[in-house]
């Protein structure tokens, strides 16, 4: 495999792809996202290997709902000598029609593909509208020196994007005017509209049978589907000229759906354009006041795919997508992130927003896991996230001016989570004797290593779990902190709290035998000295129960036998349970995720820490930098072109896994960079 040469070090990506394998690209991804969830995707070849995978997937109920509405089109360029396709689709691995691969690819906001069809030279351009379930897709003809004709046949799905789309649903297309109106069965209230200017359609209907996702397959999913086309666009070309194609997704849900007819294609795009480019040049303005480096630019833009709005009843609301394709807004991840995502960028106004959408639906004392895709329900299945919660306004109150905000609408639901944990909530969750937090049973999966298949848990945490205990200890002295000038005997009351969980953690976490923390103490007693990443946060956190010479040995023995170029491995390769490969089955998969599996985001407690014990220094930021350059390098060579992965295998060549893009992963980079480049 030819590895890509990267042709400029500026903000915008661009990579030269002709040496490339059409393997090689067909790992390599690109990703557009808009502020509803909503998202156009596939690969440098253009050849779709997801099920995810499509030019339009639009959001019903933003930012969940996800229908892939419009998954590819077959573009065809005929001249007298040749004909020349730009895209195919994967057949028991063959490709048909056969295509030609792009020559340069590139990203500023749009992704652009760049051919050579003999004497003409095509671009090819993808644009995803902001705030509609739209997009353009531009075809720039230069060099035109005899007479072409231009195909693009639609393939469309029109399915939830989770699942796999088979002939017998049925799906049926109308002309309304200049447009193409496809709708399906399953989908009554839900109409995909594709119209393309100054050309002709051609209602020729069509179904594909049995394309293949190469990334199912090896994930062990069902990757067969059928896909339907309603006809084709034609149009002769005898001059440099432009053609744009539209797909919008309308329904009841999304009824701001523009007008796509050819009378008003070219003003559209020109007002998709300037939306989408003027969003770039704020991103990169607000990369350039934190730092003049490449690498952080194009952080900031990865940061911003991430951040969505929710939709309540009537109301909007920001959160944050944990993962793309198929994550939503999770509670755990959102405020593991936000610090780096937002606060880190200067996004206070966005940051307070995340904060609220998950605080008005605290119950019990908690603060939700996630929200349910269909219904808004919000679930509590987490022991952590009320506390990253905490961890999270607290970051928030010192990132600015923020204390009448902080005041009046967080520090009420802090106290409530911090009574709520010492009394007694859901899950057993409470405050043990010892002063430390105990929840959860041989059922229930409530710390961030939640895997679970068949109802077997494959790290089974419940009881004491360290990092839960690092940040009880950590909203306790946070807490204190925050009233020393303000109440005196309130700032003494979480003080004596924290002393006590701190001598309890001390008692039972930390092993002077193995110089590390243990992982989690049973109910029973039992205590699990696996070696797992989850100590770090004990360091990391702002309030650490720790002395130096503890935190020291921590940091060390995870650097020793945890750390790789991507981030930290889950379990130390030593352990007969480790995995070292993210692959197979969903079963296989699920007990590979934190028995081995690399997680990048955990780069950032792991800098900080490093930082801490070596107090900041000139010498370790140098070697801290080193240690999150593969991950600043990948983003332009692996997985997701611009992004960073969920995982990577803990064995090397550490090949990135799960989700494309990640949100926690990105943060946590962003978090470790400006803590380097401080």
């Amino acid at each position: 495999m030819v590895t890509l040469q990267h042709l400029d070090n500026s903000e915008d990506i661009c990579i030269a792809t002709h040496d490339s394998s059409v393997d090689s690209l067909l790992d390599k991804e690109w990703l557009l996202t808009n502020k509803r969830g909503s998202y156009s995707s596939s690969t440098l070849a253009l050849c779709n290997t997801r099920k995810y995978h499509g030019l339009l997937v639009g959001s019903l109920s933003p930012p969940v709902q996800k229908i892939l509405a419009l998954s590819s089109c077959i573009e065809r360029v005929l001249t007298s000598a040749h004909t020349y396709n730009l895209s195919g689709f994967e057949f028991e691995g063959l490709f048909s029609p056969s295509f030609i691969t792009p020559k340069k690819f590139f990203q500023n906001g749009l992704v652009n593909f760049e051919y050579q069809l003999g004497g003409v030279k095509v671009t090819k351009s993808v644009c995803l509208a902001l705030h509609s379930d739209t997009i353009a897709v531009i075809y720039d003809f230069s060099n035109v020196d005899e007479l072409l004709r231009f195909e693009i046949r639609p393939f469309v799905a029109l399915r939830d994007f989770h699942s796999l789309l088979k002939k017998s649903q049925h799906l049926v297309s109308s002309i309304d005017g200049s447009e193409v109106v496809i709708r399906q069965n399953l989908w009554p209230d839900c109409r995909l509209r594709l119209a393309a200017d100054q050309t002709e359609f051609v209602p020729e209907q069509q179904w594909w049978y049995n394309i293949e996702y190469r990334q199912e397959k090896e994930r062990g999913e069902d990757f067969k589907e059928d896909l339907w086309s309603p006809g084709f666009f034609h149009i002769v070309i005898n001059s440099p000229r432009r053609v744009i194609f539209w797909a919008s997704l309308k329904s009841v849900y999304t009824p701001q759906a523009p007008d796509i007819s050819p009378v008003f294609s070219r003003q559209l795009l020109e007002q998709m354009q300037e939306s989408v480019y003027a969003h770039q040049h704020q991103l990169k303005d607000k990369a350039k006041l934190l730092s003049k480096d490449v690498f952080f630019s194009r952080l900031i833009a990865a940061a911003d795919q991430f951040l969505v709005k929710r939709q309540f009843s009537d109301k909007q609301s920001w959160t944050i997508s944990a993962g793309l394709p198929w994550f939503a807004d999770w509670g755990r991840d959102a405020f593991i992130a936000l610090p780096g995502l937002l606060l880190s960028t200067g996004r206070f106004e966005q940051a307070k927003s995340v904060l609220s959408t998950f605080a008005q639906a605290a119950d019990g004392g908690m603060i939700p896991n996630y929200f349910d895709d269909r219904t808004n329900k919000p679930h509590f299945n987490s022991i952590d996230a009320s506390l990253w919660f905490i961890n999270a306004a607290f970051e928030y109150l010192r990132a600015g001016d923020n204390t009448d905000i902080f005041s009046q609408e967080f520090l009420p639901l802090i106290r409530w989570i911090v009574d709520s944990y010492s009394e007694g909530t859901r899950f057993g969750i409470h405050q043990d004797a010892d002063g430390l937090i105990t929840g959860g049973d041989f059922d229930t999966q409530l710390t961030w290593m939640d895997a679970k298949f068949d109802g077997v848990p494959f790290t089974p945490r419940f009881g004491k779990a360290v990092e839960v205990n690092a940040l009880w200890y950590n909203a306790l002295c946070n807490l204190s902190q925050f009233y020393t000038f303000r109440n005196v005997a309130v700032s003494q009351q979480y003080r004596a709290m924290a002393e006590r969980t701190k001598e309890g953690f001390l008692q039972m976490f930390w092993n002077d035998y193995l110089g590390y923390l243990n992982d989690c103490i049973s109910p029973d007693g039992q205590i699990d000295a696996t070696l797992r990443p989850n100590q770090i946060f004990a360091v990391s956190l702002p309030f650490s129960p720790l002395n130096d010479q503890q935190s020291r040995s921590v940091v060390h023995i995870i650097q020793q036998r945890l750390l790789t170029s991507y981030g930290l491995r889950t379990l130390d390769p030593c352990d007969k349970r480790y995995k070292g490969t993210y692959s197979g089955s969903w079963r296989q998969r699920d007990e590979a995720y934190h028995q081995g599996t690399v997680w990048p985001f955990l780069i950032g407690p792991f800098v900080m820490g490093f930082l801490k014990v070596n107090g900041f220094s000139p010498a370790g930021k140098k070697q801290a930098a080193k240690f999150i350059e593969p991950l600043l390098t990948i983003m332009t060579q692996k997985g997701c072109i611009g992004q960073v992965s969920e995982i990577f295998d803990g064995d090397s060549p550490h090949k990135p896994r799960g989700c494309f893009a990640q949100a926690w992963s990105v943060a946590e980079l962003i978090r470790a960079y400006l803590l380097i480049n401080s």
